[in-house]
């Protein structure tokens, strides 16, 4: 009877200790697989923000990669339009410096020729029904200010006093030139060229009508009232 109860005790000694072990099996484990899963968020997120960080480094890196190609995009479009620009003034300033040269080499030659000094000035598509002096004076006629209905007028005018002939003299009077100037050096004050150039002439000559007679057909009505004007 002892024995079978030691026995028994035995057993019940055994299996408390067993239990005990499995008890603080559990628990070890239980505190074993806490910790690595509270440590594992803040892991991520740290990784996570990282990888943020990263993306907006890289991200504000080839903005600043894009502004500055443009930047340099920009300036080559600038400096390569400013030098197409100083191309065209410099074919301009030359065009205009050879048609100066050539219209002095014209003068030149017209001076020890006797004239014509040719006209360097724009025609405009209004007077193309008129040629020579006549042209010219109906171009500076229309720079002068007057409207193209007085250009009649002083078409018969001229062609009175002069025929439009640059060179024309009287001989008894002195009057000289297409406006027939008395003296003909009081053209002198629109040019040195008077005697040898028809358009130096016509500026005196619109110059002398507008202060005198207002206008060319004013001068041609005095004209034919009193045979001079």
């Amino acid at each position: 009877m002892k024995r079978l109860w030691s026995r028994i005790g035995i057993r019940l000694a055994s299996v408390c200790l067993l239990a005990t072990g499995l008890v603080g099996g559990i628990y070890l484990g239980q505190n074993a697989s806490a910790e690595p899963g509270t440590a594992a968020p803040d892991v991520l997120q740290a990784e996570a923000a990282d990888m943020q960080l990263l993306k907006l480094r890289q991200g504000a890196h080839a903005a600043a990669r894009a502004q500055q190609r443009q930047a340099e995009g920009n300036a080559a479009e600038r400096a390569t339009a400013e030098a197409r620009s100083a191309a065209a003034k410099g074919r301009k300033l030359e065009a205009r410096a050879i048609a100066v040269k050539k219209a002095a080499a014209a003068r030149k030659k017209a001076l020890e020729n006797g004239g014509p000094v040719p006209y360097a000035g724009p025609i405009p598509s209004s007077c193309n029904d008129y040629s020579g002096s006549r042209a010219i004076g109906c171009a500076l006629m229309l720079d002068k200010g007057f409207g193209l209905d007085q250009f009649p007028c002083l078409d018969k005018l001229w062609k009175h006093e002069s025929g439009w002939n640059y060179r024309a003299e009287n001989r008894s009077s002195g009057a000289y030139g297409i406006p027939q100037a008395l003296p003909g050096k009081k053209m002198s004050s629109s040019g040195a060229d008077w005697k040898t150039n028809p358009a130096t002439q016509i500026k005196w000559g619109l110059g002398y009508i507008k202060g005198r007679y207002n206008t060319p057909c004013g001068a041609w009505s005095n004209f034919q009232n009193n045979g001079n004007y």
